[in-house]
């Protein structure tokens, strides 16, 4: 199972949001393509990257830092934030990332989502996330009435590499992951999952490693690494080596 470390990024910097409000963020690195260093070295196998500032704008950002961090890492890339049509989404590509993620869009233009994983098969990552069982957009500031299962199976024969299932409330506030939740959404649907949002601690990240036999392949982390509550090199030891 994936230990993915979280790269946020806002005004080019490195940030922690707490339940994706822009107005309470902490920043960890003024230079996030070290940090990205930073993870690779710890054993990462794969990196999160999310443009806060284009999320918000609907439209690319941090651009420049994005592909300084590509090219600063020799693994997987993924990004979300922001891409709402496909000339983005082809620069992201060219630009050398592995996977796009989508959100906003696959609420309000679900064949945009299609096309996409027509034009690149295996690199498309769909992101839902919800607040109250309720599906989020526009940077989570806009409620949907729609649940992530009902939007995940939207997608079931469209392609999709992954979900990215974050729960909102949790995200950015250390109070674990909503392990029910992201339960019940892997069990409902063939496309893996990917448990985003919450995790504290190497305890969190044991609550998700059962989870595997259920569809989830791997889990994000922000916060904790950070802030040093979570060694990394452990997670993915455990995620790799969960006998021991």
């Amino acid at each position: 199972m994936l230990v993915i470390p979280a790269i946020d990024l806002k005004g080019s910097r490195c940030v922690r949001l707490r339940q994706g409000r822009m107005s309470d963020e902490t920043v960890f690195s003024n230079v996030p393509e070290e940090m990205a260093i930073r993870w690779h070295q710890c054993g990462a196998r794969r990196l999160h990257i999310v443009d806060l500032d284009g999320a918000v704008k609907g439209r690319p950002v941090n651009t420049e830092v994005i592909k300084r961090i590509v090219k600063a890492v020799p693994i997987p890339v993924e990004l979300g934030g922001g891409i709402r049509d496909m000339a983005v989404l082809d620069a992201y590509i060219e630009l050398g990332l592995d996977y796009v993620i989508l959100g906003t869009v696959a609420c309000k233009d679900p064949e945009f989502v299609r096309q996409a994983c027509r034009v690149y098969p295996g690199q498309i990552i769909l992101g839902i996330d919800a607040k109250d069982g309720l599906v989020a957009v526009e940077a989570w500031t806009e409620a949907t009435r729609q649940g992530p299962m009902e939007l995940a199976k939207q997608f079931e024969d469209a392609g999709i590499a992954a979900v990215i299932y974050t729960d909102i409330s949790r995200d950015g506030m250390r109070t674990g992951c909503n392990v029910a939740a992201t339960r019940e959404l892997a069990r409902s649907t063939h496309i893996p999952v990917i448990a985003s949002g919450g995790i504290s601690g190497l305890a969190d990240v044991l609550e998700i490693v059962p989870l595997k036999k259920d569809g989830v392949i791997g889990m994000i982390t922000g916060r904790a690494l950070y802030d040093g509550s979570l060694d990394l090199a452990e997670a993915i030891s455990v995620c790799e080596n969960p006998q021991k």
